[in-house]
């Protein structure tokens, strides 16, 4: 690591570095068998949001949509072509601006940005953070209310002086930690449209530095106290704010993903026990908090980092109010989490653990809720599962419970992968988002991509599986490296998201039908004019439609050619059809999405853009949140 610049690497490429991953997962060979038993995508692939009879052991094919996606669309908006500039497109009859950047105050004595110098230290959680992802709107008497995730920093744009972004002091690791977390703000319309209202009471930033209350099967257990903590109660800080989600009750939960990469050791010789391998926690961490701030420094805090890695639960409508991080839900590295009541009033989390050969999780409360009685018991107790999915569409949600792990219930809830492993989940391509259709009994989970699958290994030969077997191309594994990633869908039994059974196909899966005739080009909702790689956000507007947003290659040459910036699209899951909605900046991700109260305004969040974007100058780039609009005043969520 000391010779690699990771200040410009992907997350993901710099676990891979670090720990890399198994290059094939239980998943693909589950697709494989189905592929092999039903047939290349008519054995794995539905449309009809479960209304088609599908028997157990049988899994679904149609053709409800054509091949070019000319099937009846609910869409009221035309396709919008791939673009590759340095700028955000809509389709004819919306609008977009700009509704807050990287940097722009949330207070009036906020410090003003600066183009070649970093925000002054103790300073930096007044501003609106970086890297905007997960976000939610709440509408709190009257006032609209934003959280959203500032997930990670990009170090050559927050410390402009530095040579290659590198910190050299505490004062950068004090600013570099309270441009992270989670940003709370009030917006309303103006005269030019929506803006920030600073100085509003409702906002407040949720930082590395903030003290958050641990809560749970894990709290206060001795794993989780440290020197500085002897009680296990009270953490300091959220990081690596990811995706996101809401409750019944009104408030925001903000997941905590790459915690990993935050650690480090000033010992050298210091042994990583099976859980640091497992997680990732290193030796050297990817910011240098570790040599200006011991806290991350796991020869003298080795708890620490058993302390991160939750969901944490904050409360929009009031700023005074301490967030909580809910070790119920288990940790790992949390994509988002999408909260369903069940019929019998319990509530149900699908989680995503965004690491290649990771599972899917799923946690049910033991008690039930009843809007306006007392919730502080239903993200603390109840039951937590793992995936199993199996080749013939069948799957079931296996219990992590102490009888199965041989692991204590807080220890489940800490080594939530460890336990995962015990009970057989599946391992997965990266599970990223989980949508849940308001209007269906389904889930949606977006499996981003895996490049490891057929790739050449150190010392000659193809990378293997865990039976040391090459991963090579046969009939039924057609997809080397699944460089495009896709999208499963399941249906629980009975139509009830608290039932431990369920049914699972394909939604899509994503590809360039203009390169490849073969099972790269994708299932067949995807055509020239839609298609796209690696979906990762996913949101339901209210009605039903699946919003896909992309972080991938948006190169626009080879595999990718025609394909053009990361997007946001729009699925419909009756029809299959997909239509583009939105193309970001070059170099962005498009990540986050929330809509106004009236929904005739969403709110898109715009990740690491290349530069000019926002401000047009060609100076620094500026993670953002845009406002896109119909121009006839509709409804657009």
């Amino acid at each position: 690591m000391k010779d690699i610049d990771t200040t410009e690497m992907s997350w993901d490429d710099w676990d891979e570095v670090n720990d890399p991953r198994p290059a094939r997962n239980d998943f693909d060979a589950v697709i494989d068998e189905a592929i092999s038993r039903r047939g290349f995508l008519g054995g794995v692939l539905a449309f009809g949001s479960g209304a088609m009879a599908m028997g157990t052991g049988t899994l679904l094919s149609s053709t409800a949509v054509k091949a070019d996606g000319h099937a009846a669309s609910r869409f009221p908006f035309d396709n919008l072509p791939i673009q590759t500039d340095a700028t955000v497109h809509v389709p004819d009859g919306y609008q977009w601006k700009v509704l807050v950047r990287y940097g722009d105050p949330l207070f009036s004595d906020a410090p003003a940005f600066s183009q070649t110098e970093r925000l002054p230290a103790g300073q930096a959680q007044r501003v609106f953070g970086e890297n905007t992802d997960g976000m939610e709107l709440f509408e709190v008497n009257g006032h609209e209310v934003i959280a959203v995730n500032h997930e990670y920093v990009n170090t050559k744009i927050n410390l402009p002086a530095n040579e290659d972004g590198k910190t050299e002091n505490a004062d950068d690791v004090d600013v570099l930690q309270n441009l992270q977390g989670v940003g709370v703000f009030e917006v309303a319309r103006g005269d030019d449209g929506w803006e920030v209202v600073v100085d509003s009471p409702f906002n407040r930033r949720v930082t590395h530095q903030t003290e958050i209350k641990i809560e749970g099967p894990a709290a206060g257990h001795d794993l989780m106290k440290t020197a500085a903590d002897p009680t296990g109660t009270v953490v300091k800080g959220t990081m690596n704010n990811c995706g996101a989600g809401r409750t019944p009750w009104g408030t925001y939960l903000t997941c905590e993903e790459n915690f990993n990469g935050y650690f480090g050791s000033s010992d050298e010789n210091f042994e990583r026990s099976e859980d640091y391998k497992r997680y990732g926690i290193n030796l050297e961490g990817r910011y240098g908090y570790e040599v200006h701030d011991e806290r991350y420094d796991v020869a003298k805090n080795p708890n620490e980092p058993l302390r991160h890695g939750y969901v944490t639960e904050i409360d929009p409508s009031d700023a005074s109010k301490m967030p909580v991080k809910r070790t119920a839900l288990g940790r790992f590295k949390h994509e988002n989490a999408a909260v369903v009541i069940a019929p019998s009033g319990h509530v149900v989390v699908y989680m995503g653990d965004d690491e290649r050969g990771e599972h899917m999780y799923k946690y049910v409360s033991n008690n039930t809720y009843a809007p306006g009685g007392d919730t502080d018991d239903l993200l603390n107790n109840g039951r937590l599962f793992a995936a199993k999915f199996n080749w013939d569409g069948t799957g079931e949600w296996a219990e992590l419970t102490e009888a199965a792990t041989g692991m204590s219930d807080a220890e489940i809830r800490i080594y939530t992968r460890l336990a995962a492993t015990k009970v057989g989940a599946t391992t997965m391509d990266r599970p990223e988002w989980v949508a849940v259709n308001p209007v269906a009994a389904e889930g949606y989970c977006a499996l981003t991509n895996n490049s490891r699958r057929n790739v050449p290994a150190d010392g000659g030969g193809l990378r293997t599986n865990a039976a040391g077997q090459e991963m090579t191309l046969n009939a039924a594994n057609t997809r080397s490296e699944n460089r495009y990633g896709q999208i499963i869908r399941w249906y629980p039994a009975s139509d009830d998201h608290a039932t431990d059974a369920f049914r699972w196909d394909l939604f899509c899966m994503a590809g360039n039908p203009d390169i490849h005739s073969d099972a790269y080009g994708g299932t067949p909702n995807i055509h020239a004019g839609n298609m796209f790689n690696s979906p990762d956000g996913m949101m339901f507007d209210s009605a039903g439609i699946l919003w896909i947003q992309t972080d991938g290659n948006d190169d626009n040459e080879g595999d990718f050619e025609g394909q053009g910036n990361n997007q946001m699209l729009a699925g419909d899951p009756v029809t299959g059809e997909i239509r583009r909605f939105l193309t970001g900046p070059n170099g962005a991700e498009v990540t986050g999405l929330t809509w106004s109260a009236d929904k005739r305004t969403m709110f898109v969040g715009i990740q690491h853009p290349a530069s000019p974007f926002p401000d047009g100058d060609g100076t620094l780039a500026r993670s953002s949140i845009v406002a896109v609009w119909r121009e006839d005043g509709g409804l657009v969520g």
